[in-house]
Formats: structure tokens, C-alpha cells, sequence
């Protein structure tokens, strides 16, 4: 697909949907500019440094893997005599490896005991289902990946089913009917690169153009959903919420 555009000639490729896009479109063109939307983009190679990327690549830093320490402090906060806590996250989406890194030295820290399930596709995200059905999990927290992101109404689905509190890294999932969730404003963040897209083909040249942060960051909390797994959010955490879905 970015052969494709580049034999197009187009102005500008907007890379969306994670670090896989934008290494394509580098892969294939070293002229054409590319704005970015994914995890860290120095790690990915994208870019060799955030204020000056160089070469032809530039656009948004969104931080959602590396908040997985607050995310499981807002769970434990909720839950605070968990026996278990469930991590589902995608071993070919390489921001896990630092999100499960964080996740486990802030597990130690507040005594927490963590379950880790792998699933990268279909057949082992049903794997991964049935053992935290065996694991007897108390809750759930999933690792943010573009795999998932696809796959959110069956992971709702099921947490709904088993009656499982589950903390998620985008409003969307809370939006579909997900209990809660924390991170970075994904609307915001493709706002930015649209305001990039659109300096660049006013003349803007990507190297002179420093990466941003997506940080708009949201807790995001469904208290109809709560009700349904026969639990009710405090009132102070009530009002700690971004956004209430109704």
C-alpha cells in the first residue's frame, strides 16, 4: 500500500494506526513527507530524536503503553484486596514489552499479584479467555495494541459475561461498553496530525517540525456497566472522571 502511494506521487502519507504504517511508508521513500500516529517513535526507528526528527518522518507520540503503572494503581484503587489481576497484552506489538516491564515493578511495589495472558491473534485471545476464566482473575487490565483495538467488542463481551471489572487505554472501549479506561485522547491526537498534514502542504518541511505528545490525557468511567457486574464507582472517583458515560 505505501508503494502504491508513493507511485502515486502523492504530497504527504499520514501513517495511522501505529508504528507498522510508518516504517512501511519509511521503508518505501525517503522524500515524500510522513506524518505518524503510534508509540515510540526513537524505539521504532522512525525518528532519531523528538524536538529534530530529521529525514522525512514526523507526527504524534501517542502515550499509551508507557501509562500502564497508573492505570493498574486506578484498578487497585477500586480493587484494593484483589487475589489476581489479569494482563492481556500482544507479544508482536513491541510497546508491550516496556508496558509489561512498567507493570510488573509497579505490581511489586504495591503487592498486587499479576497473571500475564499473550494473544496476537483470534485463536489465542480465545486461549487466553479461558485462562483467566481458570485463573479465577479478579479483574482485568489490557495492554494497549492495534490488535486489540480491532478486536474491543469481543473483549468487552467477554468481561461482560464473566462479570469482570476491566481497565482499558482508550475512551472507545468505554464508549462501547467497557468499564473504564485511561489514556491518551485518540481524537486529539489525530487532530495534531491533521494540523502536521496540513503545515506540510503548506510548505512545512517534517524535519523542522518536533514530534508532540498526545497529552490530553482522560479517565474515562461507565457506571452503567459498573451496575451490570454488580459494582458501583465511589463518588470521589466519580468526580476524578474525565467524562462519565451515561
Amino acid at each position: 500500500m505505501a508503494t502504491e502511494l508513493v507511485s502515486k506521487r502523492v504530497a504527504v502519507i499520514v501513517a495511522a494506526g501505529g508504528d507498522p504504517s510508518g516504517l512501511a511508508a519509511k521503508a518505501v521513500t525517503s522524500t515524500i513527507p510522513i506524518v505518524f500516529a503510534g508509540a515510540d517513535p526513537i524505539k521504532s526507528g522512525l525518528v532519531a530524536r523528538l524536538n529534530r526528527p530529521e529525514g522525512n518522518a514526523t507526527g504524534v507520540y501517542i502515550l499509551a503503553n508507557a501509562l500502564e503503572s497508573k492505570r493498574l494503581g486506578l484498578l487497585h484503587e477500586l480493587f484494593p484486596n484483589a487475589a489476581l489481576f489479569g494482563v492481556l497484552l500482544d507479544p508482536k506489538f513491541p510497546p508491550t514489552t516496556l508496558g509489561a516491564s512498567e507493570l510488573r515493578g509497579a505490581a511489586t511495589t504495591i503487592g498486587q499479584p499479576l497473571t500475564f495472558l499473550n494473544a496476537s491473534t483470534d485463536g489465542e485471545l480465545d486461549d487466553a479467555f479461558a485462562a483467566l476464566r481458570q485463573q479465577r482473575v479478579t479483574a482485568i487490565l489490557l495492554e494497549g495494541s492495534p490488535f486489540f483495538h480491532t478486536r474491543r467488542d469481543r473483549i468487552i463481551t467477554f468481561a461482560a459475561q464473566q462479570k469482570l471489572p476491566a481497565m482499558y487505554h482508550f475512551r472507545e472501549y468505554v464508549t462501547d461498553g467497557g468499564l473504564m479506561s485511561y489514556g491518551p485522547s485518540l481524537g486529539e491526537a489525530y487532530r495534531e496530525v491533521g494540523v502536521y498534514a496540513a503545515r506540510i502542504l503548506n510548505g512545512a518541511r517534517p524535519a523542522d517540525l518536533p514530534v508532540v505528545g498526545s497529552t490530553k490525557l482522560e479517565l474515562v468511567i461507565n457506571p452503567k456497566t459498573a451496575k451490570s457486574i454488580g459494582f458501583e464507582f465511589p463518588p470521589t472517583f466519580i468526580a476524578r472522571a474525565d467524562e462519565v458515560i451515561e
